[in-house]
């Protein structure tokens, strides 16, 4: 009998430790930090929310900070405010980031960029059969298209740059590009987008020591917000109604520990955190205590996943049957 539990106790013990020094040997690439201080970090959406957020702490740490966003008024605005929180100067872009030209025209004279933000977005909820195609379009070519456009500008510079210390691109999706709900298709489709952007992408540019992270905000007090839940539907604010919204200062001190942390994943709350592990298919992962831990929960989650989608589904169809 002693022996038996002698060799239950060896079993429980050699087993993890087993496929913890299995992962540490093949988990790739390996962990990066990114230094801030001292280097240009370009950010998208610059002028509000979790851009300007993102633009004051990263200033705040010593980057030198350039931000870029549409509204020429709004960027003065964003410029100023930066200025009386950090006692630091940024620089402001005006440019649509559809229109690939003026990006890489304005990219072009921000000079040489070590730490690209691609946090530009645009969200207008509704059905797919009652959305104006030109809405599709818009969130489309703003949320995916132009993260395309700013890779693509950014990248000749990103490569051939002086400080050849670790680089990133950070890409700013959400947790509606993990998972589909009512009302977001559109929407999710253009962040779900994201990730198989970043994903080939991080393939294409490691060894130019450029690293990508892939950020999972969930709702967020933004300017737009308010808006936002206005136009969404009754039925996606009753499946929506569990998740909390986050102040933009808080998503974007996850962001950007996560980008300085060199993750590729980077989830924003603890909602985040199960969805990432919920989600991450084929994903890099540099951590492989983070890898041990996505192998030990994946069953365990999608479990808990079906009984999420167990209580939507339920949702839709006690919605459907009091609306009849």
């Amino acid at each position: 009998m002693a022996d038996l539990s002698v060799f239950f106790i060896s079993l429980v013990l050699v087993l993890p430790l087993s496929l913890l020094a299995f992962l540490a040997f093949i988990v790739l690439p390996r962990p990066v930090k990114i230094p801030i201080k001292n280097r240009h970090v370009f950010i998208t959406g610059g002028s509000s929310g979790i851009g300007l957020a993102l633009a004051q702490q990263a200033a705040s740490e010593g980057a030198q900070v350039s931000i870029l966003a549409r509204n020429t008024s709004k960027l003065e605005d964003a410029k100023e405010s930066i200025k009386l929180s950090t006692g630091r100067d940024v620089a402001i872009f005006s440019a649509d980031v559809r229109d690939y030209e003026a990006v890489k025209k304005a990219i072009e004279e921000a000079g040489p960029i070590d730490v690209l933000v691609c946090n530009q977005g645009v969200f207008v909820p509704q059905e797919l059969e009652t959305q104006d195609v030109d809405e599709i379009k818009f969130m489309i070519d703003v949320n995916l298209t132009g993260t395309f456009h700013l890779i693509k500008a950014a990248l000749p510079g990103m490569k051939n740059r002086a400080d050849r210390g670790p680089g990133s691109i950070a890409i700013m999706s959400s947790q509606a590009g993990q998972v589909g709900i009512y009302g977001y298709t559109a929407y999710s489709a253009s962040k779900f987008g994201l990730k198989g952007l970043a994903e080939a992408l991080q393939q294409e540019v490691i060894g130019e020591n450029i690293h990508v992270s892939l950020i999972f905000p969930p709702d967020t007090e933004t300017p737009g917000f308010a808006e936002e839940n206005r136009r969404r539907p009754q039925l996606t604010s009753i499946i929506a109604a569990s998740s909390g919204a986050m102040k933009a200062d808080e998503v974007a001190k996850k962001a950007l520990n996560g980008i300085k942390s060199g993750n590729f994943i980077v989830p924003c709350n603890f909602e985040g955190f199960f969805l990432s592990i919920a989600t991450t298919g084929l994903s890099p992962q540099r951590s492989f205590l983070m890898a041990f831990v996505e192998v030990i929960a994946a069953g365990i989650l999608r479990v808990v996943g079906l009984c999420f989608q167990w209580n939507w589904y339920g949702s839709i169809e006690k919605f459907l049957r009091e609306r009849k």
